[in-house]
C-alpha cells in the first residue's frame, strides 16, 4: 500500500521503516500519551532498535504537507507467531484515520505473505479501537508484572485469503 489522503490528515504515506527511524519510534512509544499515570511501567525504558525494525515488517506513517514529514504513527507486523507487536499513533495526530490507515496496511501486509490471521493482545485504552478498526476479541493475556501488572484483552485479525 502506498500512500492515502483526507482532508483531516493531509497526505499521509506509508513506508518500510529504517534503521534511523529507531530513536523517533522509541520516542513515539515512550511519550505515548496512552501509557501514562499508571500505565507508565510498561514503556519505561522502552526501546525499539535498529535490530528490531531489521526484524520484523515495521512500517511508519509520514506526514506530508502541515506535518512536515513527521512521523505520525507506526506498527511492527511479527510473522511467526503472526502478530501485531506494536501499533502507535503520535498523540497530537490521533482521530485523524492514522490508526485505521496503519491497520488496513497491515492486513494487506498480512495477507501479501500468505497469514490467515493476526494476534493482537491490546493495551486497555485501546480495546475500543480494535473493535472499531475489525478486530475480533478472542480472549484475556494475563498480567505479567512488573512491567504490566493488568490483564490484556487480546484480538485478532482475520485476514481473508487472495
Amino acid at each position: 500500500m502506498g500512500s492515502r489522503t483526507s482532508p483531516s490528515s493531509g497526505r499521509v504515506t506509508i513506508r518500510r521503516a529504517v534503521a534511523q527511524d529507531a530513536k523517533r519510534l522509541t520516542r513515539l512509544v515512550r511519550g505515548s500519551g496512552a501509557y501514562a499515570g499508571k500505565y507508565a511501567a510498561a514503556v519505561e525504558g522502552y526501546r525499539v532498535g535498529p535490530d528490531y525494525i531489521e526484524a520484523h515488517r515495521t512500517f511508519v506513517a509520514v506526514g506530508g504537507d502541515e506535518h512536515g514529514g513527521r512521523i505520525l504513527g507506526f506498527y511492527s507486523l511479527v510473522l511467526a507467531p503472526p502478530e501485531l507487536d506494536l501499533l502507535f499513533v503520535a498523540d497530537e495526530a490521533q482521530g485523524r484515520g492514522i490508526g485505521r490507515q496503519l491497520v488496513a496496511h497491515m492486513q494487506a501486509e498480512a495477507g501479501a505473505v500468505g497469514l490467515d490471521h493476526v494476534k493482537v493482545v491490546s493495551h486497555l485504552p485501546a480495546e475500543d479501537f480494535y473493535h472499531r478498526v475489525g478486530a475480533v476479541r478472542t480472549g484475556t493475556e494475563p498480567a505479567n508484572p512488573p512491567a504490566v501488572p493488568w490483564d490484556r484483552p487480546t484480538f485478532e485479525f482475520r485476514i481473508p485469503s487472495k
